[in-house]
């Protein structure tokens, strides 16, 4: 028994010198910010939001490892943020976070010196930590390398990448200088590009029209025909409405949507935007009443589109014969691709209309598809210990 408990003891004992990045707790930004200045530091900043896949991996797989916290531990005042609450709503306008994860490296004044996005693996985690330290590597300084002419195309690229979310405006002029010299399509430029890409009067999509005999050889006609179409819309929309009155202008909208499209593809689809303003505007009873509509035939949509409005329906509905519909559009999800996301959808909609024994199956079905898929099951696991 003793052999046993000491080596229990000597395991946890491990497990607290092996821990990944410390970061702060309780305290606000202003302090977080005098606590940096005062240790001659910067900030990191794990810009996040609660519902957001690869932030919740950088927590399972890179923020524990111990290579990454001794790194990051020693040389900054480490902070995660949610940017969709609290102060975090303020700081997102601050610092022009528009995309989860975002990686900001901020200074004891409050000034951003560098940042990166996305799911990035320990090596390249730890490499970004080092250029934000580094001042001829932070994004400023790059910034200031391409203006005073630097072609290098891997640069120009990863500088490219770096701003895109945040400085779309500088982001194109970069885009366009890589793109003069006419290099070979591939599936990173040709991903950038597509991203990019937000509005047909911009570099991106003036070089996509350009070079798109080259980008066919890479890419099928109809994705072709698919990207340039959401494109096109995305044009319309940001035309037609207006964000400080929140008012669409609908028939714009479907003015200039339908020289591109049919009228009946025109309409169907101001119907799908109004449903997202109404979503995002919390106006849930105008959301389930287009979407019933929308969606009486659903025969052609996508697994993944019936499970996310699926999962929106149990998150804002409560009309029971609406939760009914929904249970349906989650079923024939799973029937088309069953995964972890869809049966763990079907399993509290179940659950949310009374019937605890189809929820208690198909959240047992989730819980074996995302341990299989390396997901995170916590909340499935809650919700099958209330069953």
């Amino acid at each position: 028994m003793k052999k046993t408990a000491i080596l229990s003891f000597l395991f946890f004992a491990a497990l607290a010198f092996a821990q990944g990045i410390k970061f702060e707790e309780g305290s606000n930004f202003k302090t977080i910010l005098a606590k940096a200045k005062k240790e001659n530091k910067l900030v990191f900043i794990d810009a996040y939001a609660v519902w957001c896949g690869p932030c919740k991996l950088m927590v399972k797989n890179i923020f524990p490892l111990k290579p990454v916290g001794d790194y990051y531990n020693e040389h900054f005042v480490n902070a995660k943020i949610d940017m969709e609450k609290g102060e975090g709503i303020e700081l997102a306008k601050k610092f022009n976070v528009k995309v989860f994860p975002t990686y900001l490296f901020i200074n004891g004044d409050g000034e951003e010196v560098h940042r990166t996005i996305g799911y990035v693996e320990e090596k390249d985690f730890i490499q970004f930590a080092m250029d934000a330290g580094d001042p001829n590597k932070r994004l400023a300084t790059l910034k200031q390398k391409f203006e005073k002419g630097e072609k290098d195309p891997a640069f120009l690229l990863n500088l490219a990448g770096l701003t895109m979310y945040n400085d779309a405006v500088f982001s194109n002029k970069v885009i366009e200088q890589y793109f003069a010299a006419k290099p070979e399509f591939n599936q990173e430029n040709l991903g950038l590009l597509f991203q990019a890409m937000k509005n047909t009067d911009d570099a991106p999509y003036r070089i996509f029209t350009e070079r798109k005999a080259d980008i066919m050889k890479i890419v099928p006609e109809q994705k072709y025909a698919s990207i340039d179409k959401n494109v096109k819309v995305n044009t319309v929309m940001a035309k037609a409405y207006d964000a400080t009155t929140k008012k669409l202008d609908e028939a714009y909208f479907l003015e200039q949507t339908q020289k591109f499209m049919t009228k009946e593809d025109s309409e169907k689809l101001l119907k799908k935007v109004k449903s997202s303003r109404a979503l995002k505007d919390k106006d849930f009873a105008t959301y389930e009443k287009i979407n019933l509509e929308l969606y009486k035939d659903y025969s052609a949509a996508s697994s993944e589109e019936l499970n996310s409005l699926a999962w929106n329906f149990f998150e804002n509905v409560t009309t029971k014969s609406s939760l009914q519909t929904a249970v349906k559009w989650a079923q024939e999800s799973v029937k088309k691709n069953e995964n972890f996301a869809n049966t763990d959808t079907l399993a509290n909609l179940y659950n949310k209309i009374g019937d605890k024994e189809n929820a208690r199956t198909w959240a047992q079905k989730s819980l074996e598809l995302g341990k299989a898929a390396g997901e995170d099951t916590a909340d499935t696991e809650k919700l099958l210990k209330t069953l």
